[in-house]
């Protein structure tokens, strides 16, 4: 017999749904929470939320206006009770739900539907897909309105529902069971939909095509041509949010098919220019402008927009004019630089991984997603918006057309530039500011005039103004670092980077914050050329440092870093390290241990360590003990997690920073900083096996590379542990283990970690015996996989051959088999100290089994041949080498006439054979 309420339960249930939520009476609150809490051990618990959810009658001691609370409530705790319980659901309960959900669809209040979708949505998210079959049948027919009966509202419902399901279970609808795939019945549905009489249903179908698309699934590709039609036919459509997913489905088409986009440019355009100038729907002129961003960059569509240029490029200049409504929000803002920001304005920084290149430098990879010149240039909020997409889409078709676009808008800037109102003076240094990269020939002859009104402008009465002319000579500090004459340099290249280094204390924390960001960009294109600068900067950096909030912190940092970058060894004067240091110290003293200001702190502390060398001496003891605290920490938080994981898992950046400070300053310190590693609790190396085992990819990174340091600098003191730390290594070299989804990270891992094996063989010497067969195996597959990134199988390379300086005997038997290989990975690598090693190993190699190298000879003839500054001990092994095989070879000459000329001649001239 199917399941009943009763009366009773459902007048209790409801009683206690609605006093919880009673915010007037704590008391009768704190009550119903107790007994709801009671109530969720019943086994029917979720029944009767279910009915109270999907019935409108309410109890007879309850008005309707307080029941349809009730029933919202009794909806989300529905969901959140699914979605607990997950596939522990009791039977009896799911076949109740699946009998009386669609009631709820059917309801006429919209959030009632809505809360019923969202069970549905969860039920099948947890069960599958196939767990349900005529769920999706259902949906379908209420959209449909098959029974003839279904009201408007019942459909968007139904629409709702399949939405919601579509997004959150894209991929399992997109899956074959036995021959069925749910998707390739659903999609012409959808398109179906797409002319649906009610505007939402074509609103929401269009919505879920939208899902789809950028998937590329076939299900939908098959469809193109009949997609594109629809999209044709509702282009004009009254509805703002249809049309907003006619954009959103043109810009995903750009990517996908543009062949069919090509044949209708024209009429695109005229589109989207159309919903773009709607300034009364700004996410529809949003959506319509991420067309030109999107074609600008695809590299097959952009100069079809050629032609459209003059009428394209107006529009984005209107579009990057505030809007009425920000400037009312935005404008006149006042001094703010001394009031404390809120927790939610600062925003996260992300670390940088540390990739070896086979030359033992760095790649700094970037991962926060967001690296995006306009993201945050503006806007409190830091959103992306129509103004901001305009802008970088000027930007890409600035790259693109070069000087047609400066063409078109010089009238504009002309125009604007001085204009009295500060909202169009503001759009035009945007605009300016947009197109520097693109149509710099074009702008060039202008700046003499514009540089000095743009630094004028730093004093401009409105913060947005002064915020955007810094960004905007920002970007033009490329041109002005390059100019050769001093006297231009002193004219427009001093003056500006003045102006920028003043508003980095600017009275207004925004403009602080955009005059750092400019001069970061500044110090990246200057580079070396700041060093006559460099004790002003410091000093205005470290008064920066005494007056910046939180967030403007985070900037500075980087500013810091980037300085040390590019001016190095000048740093370590130590008139520059008695101002910049006690400030920094300071500062590292102030922020906590579980602060993510650690993060771009730590990372500037890496390179002013690098900068400053043993000048970093006096600092390194506390700085070195405190990384070791974070890392065992976080080490003990993260094993807590995998015990609890109702605990918060600790963010992963805090070993990654402070893995990549350890590396810095130990090679800072160079031989000296064996003390360091020597003292600590718990020990240093104890805490890197552990680091060099973490499940992320980006650790272990930071991991490896701090690995290979020690190997240089410290090798007496990593040696005792090199058992455990070897059988971590090789396991690490297993590339068959890395998945499709990690194999970025994963070959990352691998490229330090080959490095650091390369630099433990060169100190370890003979006694690498004991891996050398399952490195050999490890290593060569690396260098015999053609897929495989070039900088791994470099390193791969450069370590077996440096294995070959203690191992050659072990070696020697496997020489015919990575022999080539190893020639071929190691041709295009500099002549560095690690190539020189890595051939000397293998010369050595060589030595033991000449024989081997039949095959392969004239590659490896040619290899010494063209390394033009071998060291002494390798050129002695190199000119060895050609003796041994002139005497082993009967016909010396004949062989010699089998290598090119150019070759040929260096070998007589070098090692006079």
């Amino acid at each position: 017999m199917a399941w009943q309420p009763e009366e009773a339960p459902i007048r209790g249930l409801a009683g206690y749904l609605k006093d919880s939520l009673n915010r007037y009476n704590q008391a009768a609150q704190r009550h119903a929470s107790e007994m709801l809490q009671q109530a969720s051990q019943s086994p029917d618990i979720n029944n009767y939320l279910c009915y109270i959810l999907v019935h409108p009658n309410p109890p007879p001691d309850m008005a309707v206006a307080e029941y349809h609370v009730v029933r919202c409530s009794a909806g989300v705790l529905l969901k959140n009770n699914i979605l607990g319980l997950g596939r522990a659901l009791a039977p009896a309960f799911i076949d109740y739900i699946k009998s009386e959900l669609l009631l709820g669809l059917r309801d006429p209040h919209h959030q009632i539907r809505n809360y019923t979708g969202n069970v549905i949505t969860e039920l099948l998210r947890i069960g599958g897909v196939m767990s349900w079959t005529d769920m999706l049948a259902q949906l379908i027919s209420l959209v449909e309105n098959t029974d003839g009966n279904t009201t408007p509202e019942t459909q968007e419902g139904a629409m709702g529902a399949l939405l919601k399901v579509c997004q959150d279970s894209k991929d399992e609808l997109d899956e074959e069971y036995d021959g069925y795939r749910p998707l390739n019945i659903l999609i012409p549905k959808f398109l179906l939909f797409t002319q649906h009489p009610v505007p939402k249903v074509r609103m929401q179908a269009l919505e879920i095509i939208n899902i789809y698309l950028p998937m590329k699934t076939q299900s939908i590709l098959v469809h193109i041509d009949t997609l594109i039609e629809g999209l044709f036919r509702l282009g004009n459509d009254a509805n703002t949010g249809v049309r907003r997913e006619v954009c959103r489905a043109l810009v995903h088409l750009v990517d996908i098919r543009a062949d069919k986009i090509a044949p209708h440019m024209q009429g695109i355009v005229d589109y989207m220019l159309t919903q773009q100038k709607n300034t009364e729907e700004q996410d529809l002129a949003l959506d319509a402008a991420e067309f030109w961003l999107t074609v600008g960059e695809h590299e097959h569509l952009r100069h079809g927009l050629g032609p459209y240029l003059s009428e394209i490029v107006p529009v984005l200049l209107a579009s990057m004019v505030y809007s009425e409504e920000d400037r009312a929000r935005l404008g006149g803002g006042g001094d703010d630089a001394d009031v404390e920001d809120r927790a939610e304005d600062i925003r996260p920084n992300f670390a940088k991984s540390k990739q070896r290149l086979p030359n033992g430098e760095k790649i700094d990879e970037e991962y926060d997603s967001e690296d995006d010149a306009y993201a945050g240039m503006d806007d409190p909020e830091d959103r992306w918006n129509l103004r901001k997409c305009s802008a970088a889409a000027l930007d890409v078709l600035a790259t693109v057309f070069h000087q047609s676009v400066f063409e078109t808008i010089l009238p504009y800037l002309k125009e604007n530039i001085r204009h009295p109102e500060w909202p169009y003076r503001e759009a035009a240094v945007l605009a300016l500011g947009a197109v520097a990269d693109g149509c710099l020939e074009g702008v060039v002859p202008h700046l003499p005039d514009l540089i000095p009104y743009l630094i004028s402008l730093l004093d401009d009465p409105e913060p947005l103004v002064r915020q955007i002319t810094c960004w905007t000579l920002g970007r033009y500090s490329r041109w002005a670092s390059h100019l050769e004459n001093p006297a231009d340099k002193q004219k427009y290249f001093e003056p500006m980077m003045g102006g920028i280094l003043n508003k980095m204390l600017d009275g207004n924390k925004r403009v602080q914050e955009a005059g750092a960001s400019a001069f970061a960009n500044l110090e990246e294109q200057s580079k070396d050329l700041l060093k006559p600068y460099i004790e002003p900067i410091v000093r205005q950096f470290v008064v920066a440092m005494g007056r910046y909030k939180d967030r403007n912190m985070f900037i500075l940092y980087d500013c810091i870093q980037t300085l040390a970058e590019h001016v190095g060894s000048i740093l370590a004067e130590k008139p520059l390290v008695d101002i910049l240091m006690p400030a920094l110290i300071n500062r590292w003293k102030l922020v906590k241990d579980d602060s993510r200001e650690l993060f771009p702190l730590l990372e500037c502390l890496s390179y002013v360590a690098t900068a400053l060398g043993r000048e970093f001496a006096p600092f390194a003891g506390p700085i070195f003990l405190r990384c070791i605290t974070i890392i065992h920490q976080n080490l003990e938080l993260q094993m807590a997690y995998n015990n609890d994981r109702a605990l918060d898992e600790p963010d992963k950046d805090f070993l990654v920073t402070s893995l990549d400070l350890l590396s810095a300053v130990i090679q800072a310190l160079d031989a000296t900083s064996a003390e360091l590693v020597s003292g600590t609790t718990p020990p240093f190396f104890q805490l890197l096996t552990v680091c060099m085992a973490d499940p992320s990819n980006d650790v272990k990174q930071s991991s490896y590379a701090l690995l290979g340091d020690c190997a240089i600098y410290v090798f007496e003191q990593l040696h005792p542990f090199l058992p455990n730390i070897m059988d971590l290594l090789i396991q690490q070299l297993q590339i068959q283990s890395l998945s499709d989804a990690e194999s970025d990270t994963g070959y990352s891992v691998v490229n330090n970690a080959c490095w650091s094996c390369g630099e433990i063989a060169l100190k370890q010497g003979s006694g690498m015996a004991p891996y050398v067969e399952k490195l050999y195996n490890r290593l060569v597959k690396i260098i015999q996989t053609p897929e495989i990134p070039s900088s791994v199988t470099e390193n791969a390379a450069v370590a077996l051959g440096r294995i070959g300086i203690g191992s050659c005997d072990e070696l020697a038997p496997h020489l015919e088999s990575f022999a080539y290989p190893f020639l071929d990975a190691l041709q295009k690598v500099a002549e560095t100290d690690e190539k020189d090693t890595a051939l000397k190993g293998f010369c050595m190699v060589v030595g033991r089994n000449p024989e081997a190298m039949e095959s392969c000879l004239v590659p490896f003839f040619r290899a010494i041949a063209r390394y033009k500054h071998a060291s002494p001990e390798l050129s002695a092994l190199f000119r060895q080498t050609l003796i041994g095989y002139k005497s082993f070879i009967t016909d010396f000459n004949l062989f010699m006439s089998g290598i090119p000329a150019p070759d040929r001649e260096a070998l007589k001239s070098r090692y006079a054979i």
